[in-house]
């Protein structure tokens, strides 16, 4: 399965948006309990981790890596590369995006009382997430400002028409 064949729609977000987001995300977890750390879900989490924990002025910051989507090798299903020692009690969990959710069931199975947030959320996964700012649709890829790099993209028209 390609991504064409399951994605009909490109999301893609600049370093400001992402920026803003995850800024978004700390003012909507201000008010909420207070977090004696976060856990960055690698990769994709660890930007808007370093965001959050600077807005909510939270200094500590480990990880829980785990390797999911191979775009290379079509491998789908979620690997844990670094887990972390603890049920999560009290602290942030942040990754950027909530998909299928198949990533955050397992995190949240090593990490179960942590308070899950993400940046972006899909319908498929957002039963998953505690707290997130943009739900964008099942059938768009987010192109993420670290996976992209400037260049010409012909019109939506044009690929309408096409």
């Amino acid at each position: 399965m390609s991504t064409n064949d399951t994605y009909r729609k490109t999301y893609p977000i600049s370093w400001d948006q992402l920026h803003r987001d995850s800024k978004a995300l700390a003012w909507r977890l201000l008010d909420m309990d207070y977090f004696k750390g976060i856990i960055a879900i690698t990769r994709g989490g660890l930007v808007p981790a370093a965001i959050v924990a600077r807005e909510l002025d939270i200094h500590l910051v480990d990880t829980v890596c785990v390797s999911g989507y191979d775009w290379k090798d079509k491998k789908n299903e979620a690997d844990i590369l670094k887990g972390f020692d603890g049920d999560g009690e009290g602290w942030l969990l942040i990754d950027d995006l909530v998909d299928t959710g198949r990533t955050a069931l397992v995190v949240k199975g090593l990490v179960p009382k942590a308070h899950f947030a993400t940046v972006y959320a899909k319908p498929a996964g957002r039963p998953e997430v505690d707290t997130f700012i943009t739900e964008v649709s099942q059938d768009t890829w987010i192109l993420f400002p670290w996976d992209t790099e400037s260049q010409f993209v012909t019109p939506i028209a044009g690929i309408e028409r096409a």
